[in-house]
């Protein structure tokens, strides 16, 4: 695709495109590549933050004492992973990237590439126990943090329709924001929940992952629909 800008009042499927304000609208498939490479190198080095037990003589004990550790690892795993799926979930649907969507989502890999360190400071908290309450809020706190950066960037894609893709309708748009506009509360109430019951706090936060996990049934059917209509209209 090339670099171009988009013109005021062009219209695609009945949906008037306005035009981005913020410089020229740039291919976004480096943007997805660039993406995906620091969300891989993030979750990389999860694994790096476990430490193995300096005690071999007693590994057993030593290698269960590291629980939270484990735990951290692997609610802030699926986390990034499920942050990975729904990235890609929104730019399916953007066509191109202006100067804002693309700082907007520099800002999102900033906050996904600080969450070995956040996870880090979990794991630590729950090990040697003082701290955890201020762990998990500081937890919960760069999550609700990408959580808006979501919403932001995907708000900001498909308002005026102005840097989304010819296929995707208005109700996909609907779909995807319903998906994305509950994250930052349910986070909100999480952290706020782990400053009187940490455990709590961290159960409800970590409720987000299988509802986050599940399909966006009209974003699915607005694939389908690509994809049929590809087959019908055959190889260009």
């Amino acid at each position: 695709m090339r670099w171009n800008r988009a013109s005021r009042g062009a219209t695609t499927n009945g949906t008037t495109r306005t035009r981005s304000p913020i410089g020229a609208e740039r291919d976004p498939r480096r943007v997805v590549a660039f993406s995906d490479a620091v969300t891989a190198i993030a979750i990389t080095l999860l694994v790096l933050e476990i430490r193995p037990p300096r005690d071999t003589e007693h590994l057993m004990r030593g290698l269960l004492d590291l629980w939270p550790s484990y735990l951290a690892y692997g609610v802030t795993f699926l986390l990034i992973g499920q942050m990975w799926v729904n990235h890609h979930v929104m730019f399916d649907h953007i066509r191109s990237a202006d100067r804002l969507l693309l700082l907007l989502n520099t800002l999102l890999l900033m906050v996904i590439a600080f969450l070995p360190f956040v996870s880090s400071v979990l794991a630590r908290a729950f090990e040697e126990g003082p701290g955890k309450r201020t762990a998990l809020v500081f937890y919960g706190i760069v999550y609700g943090t990408a959580a808006i950066l979501f919403n932001v960037i995907w708000e900001y894609a498909k308002g005026g329709h102005r840097l989304l893709t010819s296929t995707t309708d208005d109700a996909t748009a609907r779909a995807i924001s319903r998906r994305f506009r509950p994250a930052p509360a349910w986070i909100a109430v999480g952290t706020a929940l782990c400053v009187v019951h940490p455990i709590a706090g961290l159960i409800v936060v970590a409720a987000f992952i299988p509802f986050y996990w599940l399909p966006i049934k009209g974003e699915v059917d607005s694939i389908r629909r690509t994809r049929a209509q590809a087959a019908h209209d055959g190889p260009a």
